[in-house]
């Protein structure tokens, strides 16, 4: 379970990485929500003390327990359904023995542990139709558990990575050429319908997409993303700095609800303007980035896999968090990675990074 390693092959510059982006988290959270800060606090040194004990042991001893991994995932998910609490009208929390935690942020890490295994014992016949399918079956079994939350935006964000990892797993061209060039023309219909002008519904998933495309017919359900819009926009270059106390900031007249989570991106912006944004966008691509590098050493298949998902799951969560807060995208609620209030989503990430630095004291010796 534990080996000796080389100090010279740990890779220091992620964890620093990883301190520097959610310690600028903990700054922004502090100024969108004061009583939220010590918890996050608590959250980084908790999360940085799992990174370390979990970069020290072996990943492909704990992969050995792949399917059990798997189980405890989805009797999470389950639990969840039955026995979770609803906020906001949706139940994504669960509390056991008086510790309140989100599942689905942990099924993120634990599925890409499970498939970075089954994609290695498959390796030689990943593309027969049979493997595909039982993987399309595992997948989506927690994506539907998921999606019940409900929780669109994970669930889009977890099916993202889990595609990312078949293809990386070796998965056929002709296959993937084949899958979109059926998927996109589907798509393509299938939001045409849905978004029709005369088309009414009282799904809020569907409004959040009306409000998103036509938001002067929808004013109720657009104004948090316009609010964001307006927030970073007002911080310009530099900002209006943080913890300010200015009449025009729209954080504090209370016009954006959850800063210190979902949109926790419209605080940095109006708060450290352009340059803060470039910051925390450029922090982001390089902890993803550093995955990659420690991938393409990895002694094993699974090792890659584990690192190519973590950096698809960290660059996918930005992606969709930003776009959110932006306006490029629907409104949709899932954390920024290390920046977002959430101690669940801090450790998890800080736990998925822990693996990634293990393959990268296991690699290929040239």
């Amino acid at each position: 379970m534990l080996r000796q390693y080389k100090l010279s092959d740990y890779r220091f510059r992620l964890i620093l990485l990883v301190i520097a982006l959610s310690i600028f988290g903990i700054l922004i959270i502090g100024s969108a929500n004061s009583i939220y800060q010590t918890r996050q606090i608590l959250g980084l040194v908790l999360g940085l003390a799992a990174m370390v004990f979990i970069s020290l042991m072996d990943y492909t001893w704990i992969l050995n327990f792949y399917w059990i991994l798997y189980f405890i995932g989805t009797a999470l998910l389950i639990a969840v359904l039955f026995l979770g609490k609803n906020v906001n009208g949706a139940t994504r929390w669960i509390t056991i023995a008086g510790l309140q935690f989100q599942p689905s942020d942990i099924v993120k890490i634990l599925l890409i542990l499970f498939f970075a295994k089954f994609f290695e014992n498959h390796e030689e016949n990943v593309s027969k139709p049979r493997i595909i399918l039982s993987s399309l079956v595992l997948i989506s079994i927690q994506l539907f558990l998921i999606y019940k939350e409900p929780d669109l935006s994970t669930t889009i964000a977890v099916a993202a990575v889990f595609c990312i990892m078949i293809f990386m797993a070796g998965l056929s061209y002709r296959i993937v050429i084949g899958i979109l060039l059926v998927c996109i023309p589907v798509g393509v219909i299938g939001m045409s319908i849905l978004l029709q002008p005369d088309k009414a519904s009282d799904n809020y998933q569907l409004k959040r997409v009306y409000a998103w495309l036509r938001p002067d017919e929808y004013p109720q359900d657009a104004m948090q993303q316009q609010n964001s819009i307006i927030a970073i926009g007002s911080g310009q270059l530099y900002g209006k700095g943080l913890n300010n106390d200015e009449v025009t900031s729209v954080k504090n007249g209370n016009f954006i609800a959850e800063a210190q989570t979902d949109f926790i991106f419209a605080v940095a912006g109006e708060e450290t303007g352009f340059v803060g944004c470039c910051v925390l966008v450029v922090l982001e691509f390089l902890i993803a980035l550093e995955c990659l590098l420690i991938g393409r050493r990895a002694k094993l298949l699974s090792g890659t896999l584990i690192c190519c998902g973590m950096a698809a799951q960290i660059f996918f969560q930005t992606f969709i968090n930003i776009s959110v807060a932006t306006g490029l995208m629907p409104n949709t609620g899932i954390t920024l990675p290390f920046v977002s209030y959430g101690l669940t989503s801090l450790v998890s990430f800080c736990i998925g990074i822990g693996f990634v630095l293990n393959v990268g004291l296991q690699t290929r010796r040239y």
